[in-house]
């Protein structure tokens, strides 16, 4: 998750430059956790950087609650939301010159996106912005067949980890993806083959 959340930063600032405006939405599983780790990086680099996680403490996976007590330690600006009411008022601050990061839903997601986190997305989608980066996979696209689901995000930029997931080369979700960069996480160059060669 480090090498990935560093890397995926490292892509980032390419694409958007070192003093860029953030906002970072984490859901409260290990996707969530790489938007941590994101941060951390972007915010040591100069960024400007907020989070939004839509999952209490509970409610989160090992990895991102180890990530997420970093980001408290930090003080960075922090928004707990697991209800539409206070996702939407983060939303109504995202301004024109803002990127967006998708950490909401990684590649273990199939089926329909439940509200509100379906709203969200819907909101994403639709929000002025400079940009829209998706963590691994856009949420709401099925990694393995590349269909969308009822609400997916609409990214400018996909960073995915180790190998380029099936479903992002998909011609139905060519619209969702943007352009797709694959992130280094230290995985040996042979088992990385070999996972392109599966696929």
């Amino acid at each position: 998750m480090e090498n990935a959340g560093r890397n995926a930063a490292e892509l980032i600032r390419g694409a958007y430059g070192d003093d860029c405006r953030v906002i970072i939405l984490c859901g409260p599983g290990n996707n969530g956790g790489d938007g941590c780790v994101i941060a951390r990086h972007l915010h040591n680099a100069g960024a400007c950087v907020s989070l939004l996680v839509t999952g209490e403490p509970a409610r989160m996976s090992p990895d991102m609650l180890a990530n997420f007590k970093i980001i408290e330690a930090m003080s960075l600006p922090l928004v707990i939301a697991p209800e539409w009411e206070g996702q939407h008022k983060s939303m109504t601050a995202i301004t024109s010159d803002h990127v967006v990061i998708d950490a909401l839903l990684g590649t273990g997601f199939g089926g329909e996106v439940r509200s509100p986190t379906s709203l969200l997305i819907e909101a994403v989608n639709s929000a002025t912005k400079r940009g829209t980066v998706a963590v691994d996979v856009p949420s709401g696209l099925d990694c393995d067949t590349g269909r969308p689901s009822n609400a997916t995000i609409r990214a400018d930029l996909t960073i995915t980890f180790v190998a380029t997931k099936t479903g992002l080369t998909k011609p139905e979700a060519s619209k969702y993806v943007g352009r797709v960069e694959v992130a280094d996480i230290g995985v040996p160059r042979e088992l990385t083959a070999q996972i392109a060669e599966e696929q």
